[in-house]
């Protein structure tokens, strides 16, 4: 296999002064990208804000031979996200590859979480991925090219205790890939998710003494190659960490058919609950036809 190389692309990278953002960076500017490092310098929870961070990671890629620049825009507001994008047009005239990777945490239990909280991390990760790809999917399409990775996490697709806030915006960035890969399909942009588990300033209280052996780089081989032209894969959820790479993916086992008229009660769903729940046999719609395909299929049973 050829070497992937991301020559004569434009890549911006969300969040990318530091963690895992800033080895999405470095690696693919050493592979040849034309790299926008968008940080707005605050702390993990959102707070603060300054130019120093993603000027660090700017002077690494040039210090290295590649070529970058640096943007302080945040992510949480329409304007911030379209500026992130301009910056790119402006510099490079283009954009290839949207890195959603900007994020904040403000953990707490859920009835002790506020409702400024929620909208906290709603806006960074959720809206945020919104604000900064709608105008580079708008620029992708017109060109019928581009690479959209959005950061997931297990803690929205399978749960963690105290991050409800954190958990809904996560499983929120799944359906927006699903969607946009559906939309995106025609003009050869390629949507994926990836749900990585890495020791960053974020995390490395919460791996205990599983951090050493999930560094950022462990993750950054796959980003790599979903932004990258070799790249067929969309529509995919990605479980990362520590040199481990697996599938996710959200399936519909075949269940229990009343059948076609049958009028069913709470009792009947009870009684049949095992069959129901059980996964043997499960399909993966590519979209929501594809589930309705299979209610349409129960039907001819």
């Amino acid at each position: 296999m050829s070497d992937i190389r991301y020559d004569d692309r434009v890549a911006v990278i969300t969040g990318a002064g530091g963690g895992l953002g800033r080895t999405y960076a470095l690696e693919m500017a050493s592979r040849g990208a034309k790299v926008i490092v968008n940080d707005l310098g605050g702390k993990s929870d959102g707070t603060g804000a300054g130019t120093s961070m993603a000027d660090k990671v700017v002077d690494e890629i040039k210090a290295a031979g590649g070529t970058a620049v640096a943007n302080y825009d945040s992510v949480a507001t329409p304007e911030g996200g379209k500026a992130i994008i301009q910056t790119a047009l402006d510099t490079f005239g283009t954009v290839d590859v949207v890195v959603n990777n900007a994020g904040i945490l403000r953990d707490k239990t859920f009835v002790k979480m506020s409702v400024e909280e929620i909208d906290l991390v709603l806006d960074v990760h959720l809206r945020g991925a919104f604000y900064v790809t709608q105008p580079a999917f708008q620029v992708m399409k017109e060109k019928g090219y581009g690479r959209i990775i959005f950061t997931s996490s297990g803690a929205g697709i399978f749960g963690n205790f105290g991050q409800t806030n954190y958990g809904a915006a996560k499983m929120g960035l799944v359906g927006m890939m699903h969607v946009l890969a559906v939309e995106g399909a025609k003009y050869n942009i390629k949507c994926n998710a990836i749900a990585p588990t890495a020791k960053t300033r974020m995390t490395e209280d919460l791996l205990g003494p599983m951090a050493e052996f999930v560094a950022p780089e462990t993750v950054t081989p796959m980003v790599v190659y979903l932004g990258s032209e070799s790249c067929e894969t969309t529509h995919e959820i990605f479980s990362i960490g520590g040199g481990r790479f697996a599938r996710v993916f959200v399936g519909v086992a075949p269940g229990w058919f009343a059948g076609k008229g049958t009028a069913v009660k709470a009792e009947d769903v009870a009684s049949n609950l095992e069959q129901i729940r059980n996964p043997e046999g499960y399909s993966i719609p590519a979209n929501i036809g594809d589930e309705l395909g299979l209610i349409m299929k129960a039907f001819s049973s």
